[in-house]
C-alpha cells in the first residue's frame, strides 16, 4: 500500500528511572485520575497530541470533557458500525434497557463516563476508526440475533477481548511472528532485539489495557493480533502505518467467521524492547510467571 493509496495526512521515551516489583498485583484504578497519565511512556505516544488536550478538558470537568470529544468528532466525521455519525453522550443518557453496542450502532452515540477507561476508548475511535466501527458492527449484529444475555458467546467474547485488551503486532518477519506464537520470548525479545521497529512493532489497541498501563506492572499481558505487513511498512510515517493497520484489521474482523480467544497470542507488554527500562537486562525475561513457556496453533 502506498501513501497515495491510503490518502491520509502526515501525523504528528522511556522513563529509565521507573521501576516496579515484577510481581506487583493487578489493581483497578477508581474513576478519574486523569492527572496520572504519564505521556512519556511509549504505549501512550500514539495518543499524546489529542490525549493531552482531552486530559486538560477532563480535569476541568465532565461537561468540558464531552464538549472536547464532540468537537473532535464533528471535525473527523467518523462513522460507527452502521454508518451513524460518531458522537459521545453522557453515560446517563443511554436509554434504559438499551445495549451499549446496539445504541452506538443505531445512533452513533457512544455512552462515555468521566473516567480513564472511557477516555482511552474514545481515543481509539480516532486512532483506528475502521477497526472500532467493525467491532461495533459485529457486536450489534450478534446482539440482533442472540439478544443481550448472561453470556456473550464465543464471537462476542473475542470481539470484547480485542476491544479491551488487544495489541496490534505488525510483522514483516515470519521468524518473529513464529516466536510470538510459540512463546519463544528469548528469541522474540532478546535475540531479535535489533529487529524491533524495523521488522516488527506493536500498537496498543485495548482501552482497558491502556488503563492498566497507567500504573504498569510486569505481568501486564495483552492479546496480540498479528498483521503481516510488507517490509516497506517500517519506512512509512506513523499516519500511513496506522491507516494500513486500520484497513487490514477492520476487513479481517468483518469477514472472519470463527473468531475466538485462540485468535490471539499472549504478549507481556513490558517485555517489548524500548518500552520498559528493566528489560534492558536479559534476566528480566527469566521470570516464568510472566514469560510463560507454551506451544499452540493460532486458528485465525
Amino acid at each position: 500500500m502506498s501513501v497515495a493509496s491510503v490518502g491520509v495526512a502526515m501525523p504528528e521515551t522511556i522513563d529509565a528511572s521507573a521501576s516496579i516489583p515484577q510481581k506487583a498485583p493487578r489493581r483497578s484504578l477508581p474513576e478519574g485520575h486523569f492527572a496520572d497519565i504519564d505521556w512519556a511512556h511509549p504505549w501512550f505516544a500514539q495518543h499524546e497530541s489529542r490525549g493531552r488536550r482531552w486530559q486538560q478538558a477532563a480535569l476541568a470537568g465532565y461537561a468540558p470533557y464531552l464538549a472536547e470529544l464532540n468537537a473532535d468528532a464533528r471535525a473527523a466525521a467518523h462513522r460507527t458500525g452502521r454508518g451513524q455519525a460518531l458522537h459521545f453522550i453522557a453515560q446517563d443518557d443511554l436509554p434504559a434497557g438499551a445495549s451499549y453496542e446496539g445504541h452506538i450502532a443505531a445512533t452513533g452515540g457512544v455512552p462515555t463516563r468521566h473516567n480513564l477507561h472511557d477516555f482511552f476508548n474514545a481515543l481509539h475511535w480516532f486512532e483506528f476508526p475502521r477497526i472500532k466501527a467493525a467491532l461495533n458492527a459485529r457486536q450489534a449484529d450478534a446482539i440482533d440475533v442472540l439478544g443481550v444475555g448472561p453470556t456473550r458467546g464465543g464471537v462476542r467474547d473475542a470481539l470484547t477481548l480485542f476491544d479491551e485488551n488487544a495489541v496490534l503486532f505488525a510483522s514483516a518477519d515470519a521468524a518473529l511472528t513464529r516466536a510470538l506464537r510459540e512463546f519463544d520470548w528469548r528469541a522474540l525479545f532478546v535475540d531479535a532485539r535489533a529487529k524491533w521497529d524495523v521488522a516488527c512493532e506493536v500498537r496498543v489497541f485495548g482501552h482497558a489495557l491502556l488503563e492498566k498501563l497507567v500504573a504498569p506492572y510486569a505481568a501486564c499481558t495483552a492479546h496480540a493480533w498479528v498483521i503481516d505487513v510488507p517490509e516497506a511498512y517500517f519506512a512509512w510515517p506513523r499516519a500511513l502505518r496506522n491507516a494500513y493497520l486500520d484497513e487490514m484489521v477492520s476487513k479481517t474482523l468483518a469477514s472472519v467467521a470463527d473468531l475466538n480467544g485462540r485468535s490471539f497470542a499472549p504478549l507481556p507488554v513490558l517485555g517489548i524492547p524500548g518500552w520498559w527500562a528493566p528489560n534492558e537486562e536479559a534476566v528480566f525475561y527469566d521470570d516464568t510467571s510472566v514469560f510463560r513457556p507454551g506451544r499452540r496453533q493460532r486458528q485465525v
